[in-house]
């Protein structure tokens, strides 16, 4: 990469101090371009971007970044006119842009730069999450060690729609931990934790740390890989180093991840390590209602509770069960903001988009808004300018997506409708028969 030269470093500075003046950022973007540092350039002028979409500056400045590089001799010339010019201008752009005031000219210029989102008339908007919802979509966007103790700063409100899963939180969970003088009137007990289930990437991890949010507690999150061994016996003790690492840090809610491999049937296992280790978590989940274990919470998560042991399911231990289905329409459009944020977009009909992505996880979401992305992106380096991201390019890429959620319903079909003993699936088969899968 080019040495940058000191009037660029001070400009940099300039930039983080003020990050929202747009016409300080493109002239430090047009000196990385005439300097050669074409990925920070971009990286600048996409920044311009969001705060105003429609700048024809930066849009000019992007087209010239991704721009084949001219290999004819007369269009050299013009080229240092714009070099030259800019040596007075850092000086006089700091002092300048806080006296320009560009909200009024956005305000101005409304009728001229498109709006970032079509809006409906006399419609609220949803509080914005990334998937179930995640920002990320997926159920577990980053990997965490099984001792490792974090602070959610989330909280339900953070999770789009989705009422009758938080509905069943509050109930089953939530509501009795707030209220302990209200608990004990009523004998509500505390014992066991919560299963959720459903398919993959809607949003299971991102809601249980927004359950230890709403509480207040920390959190730790368990698979499989954080708890097996090669030796005999080293499993249980990882189990058990984890439950009593969240004790120490109580009130604490434990997040056992994919419970069907942690916690599979044991008359399915045949390796003698793998029943041990079940015993052992058992063993945990049995403490979990000791007086030494005040505060402890334990949440699990699955794609498939019927591989899951029945005695996991005991009461006193996961005994109560939410089923986590695709986000409904208002946590779509909250995942579809959320995913379109930090991005140039313009004129977007977040409705019509939610309309046809009925069935598709967080996770699918995700892709939709990088799809689309990328077809702005290449369209922009075939063309040699810049453009926003618009409705037509979702469109354009959902139809090359279909939602991943299907094979999880097909399996979830057949034991919903032949191994639904004691009604455990009744939620599940509800579902299937409102969107017409029976």
């Amino acid at each position: 990469m080019p040495e940058e030269s000191p009037l660029i470093k001070s400009l940099r500075a300039a930039v983080d101090a003020a990050p929202d003046d747009v016409p300080l950022r493109l002239h430090l973007a047009q000196l990385l371009l005439e300097a050669g540092i074409v990925q920070d350039a971009i990286s600048q002028v996409a920044a311009a971007l969001q705060r105003e979409p429609g700048n024809a500056e930066a849009q000019a400045l992007i087209a010239r970044a991704v721009a084949p590089p001219v290999t004819a001799p007369a269009a050299a010339p013009p080229a240092p006119a714009p070099a030259e010019a800019p040596a007075p201008a850092p000086a006089e752009a700091p002092a300048e842009a806080p006296r320009y005031d560009w909200k009024q000219a956005e305000d101005e210029l409304s009728d001229v730069i498109p709006p970032r989102f079509v809006e409906t008339e006399g419609k609220e908007e949803t509080p914005e999450t990334e998937a179930p919802l995640s920002a990320h979509g997926d159920d577990d966007p980053a990997g965490v060690s099984a001792w490792d103790v974090e602070t959610s700063g989330l909280s339900l409100s953070d999770v789009g729609g989705m009422e009758q899963v938080k509905e069943r939180l509050e109930a089953a969970f939530l509501a009795p931990m707030r209220n302990p003088e209200l608990r004990k009137l009523y004998g509500k007990s505390l014992r066991g934790g919560l299963l959720m289930y459903g398919p993959p990437g809607c949003g299971k991890t991102y809601i249980a740390r927004a359950v230890a949010g709403e509480l207040g507690a920390r959190f730790m999150t368990v698979s499989i890989t954080d708890v097996l061994d090669m030796w005999i016996g080293n499993a249980e003790r990882n189990l058990r180093e984890l439950f009593e690492t969240a004790r120490r840090n109580a009130p604490c809610v434990v997040f056992l991840d994919e419970l069907d491999a942690l916690g599979a049937k044991r008359s399915q296992i045949r390796h003698t390590g793998l029943r041990t280790t079940v015993n052992q978590l058992l063993t945990e989940l049995d403490g979990v209602d000791a007086q030494a274990n005040e505060g402890l919470f334990v949440l699990a998560a699955t794609n498939h509770p019927w591989d899951v042991d029945p005695a996991l399911r005991r009461p006193g231990r996961l005994d109560r069960t939410v089923l986590v289905l695709p986000p409904d329409e208002p946590a779509r459009e909250s995942i579809l903001r959320h995913h379109l944020e930090g991005r140039p977009v313009a004129r977007i009909d977040l409705r019509k988009l939610v309309k046809r992505t009925d069935g598709f996880s967080g996770a699918d979401l995700r892709h939709l808004c990088e799809s689309a992305a990328e077809r702005a992106l290449m369209d922009s380096v075939r063309t040699g300018q810049a453009r926003m991201i618009e409705t037509d390019d979702l469109l354009g890429a959902l139809t090359q997506l279909r939602p991943s959620t299907g094979p999880w319903f097909n399996s979830a079909r057949s034991v919903a409708q032949f191994a639904n003993e004691g009604g455990q699936y009744d939620e599940l088969l509800a579902y299937l028969k409102k969107k017409r899968m029976l």
